[in-house]
């Protein structure tokens, strides 16, 4: 199967990361193109694969797929062997609905809170509806975890589409130097360890000085 992913910057495209995280838990070959963001040309560039002038963009045999979710979705349809999804009804129900939540909310959090690999550094104050969206997003990888039917270090135990999800919020709360309790820390460290999430680290601090 043919697959080429359009991808932004791997510095700042949080949404990137996942359709790649994706990509990589399926175990297939695919080639990769990316675009620099803020960019003069950057939409127009982006509008020549796809009309919604925005990365991740997948390209299949059976056409261009745009947003990370329904990459996702395709992807763990077209490889079912990789178990994408949790195997247990419970566990893929959870893992669905929280990934369905982080894609459609935590805008305080997202907004305040951009995406870039390279910054160490708190926030001067954390604004309360950030520090609230930070508990819910703590409580919801709780429930995740409450429902794993296997043994692992990430959300589900083995790595899933859940992790590929929540990893730019992993990103998020070790840059902006968020305190966090002992079970969310390792879960962070679990994904910072992820040999492809390592990988795209290194080459998005690479950007820097390009």
């Amino acid at each position: 199967m043919s697959l080429h992913l359009i991808i932004g910057d791997k510095l700042y495209s949080s949404w990137s990361l996942r359709g790649a995280l994706a990509l990589d838990l399926t175990g297939a070959a695919y080639t990769e193109e990316l675009i620099k963001l803020n960019q003069p040309d950057t939409r127009e560039r982006v509008l020549k694969h796809s009309p919604t002038g925005k990365v991740p963009l997948l390209k299949t045999a059976h056409g261009v797929i745009a947003d990370s979710l329904a990459i996702a979705e395709y992807l763990a349809e077209q490889f079912p062997e990789a178990n994408l999804w949790p195997k247990d009804t419970a566990a893929r129900a959870q893992a669905r609905s929280a990934c369905a939540q982080m894609h459609s909310g935590f805008f305080a959090l997202r907004s305040n809170m951009p995406f870039d690999l390279s910054r160490d550094q708190a926030l001067p104050s954390t604004p309360p509806e950030v520090a609230a969206e930070i508990q819910r997003m703590l409580a919801l990888w709780a429930e995740c975890r409450a429902v794993a039917s296997e043994t692992g270090p990430f959300l589900f135990g083995p790595a899933s589409l859940a992790d590929a999800f929540f990893a730019p919020i992993a990103v998020r709360l070790r840059t902006y130097r968020v305190q966090l309790p002992a079970a969310d820390e390792a879960y962070v460290e679990t994904i910072y360890q992820w040999p492809f999430f390592k990988a795209w680290q290194k080459a998005g601090l690479a950007e820097v000085t390009q």
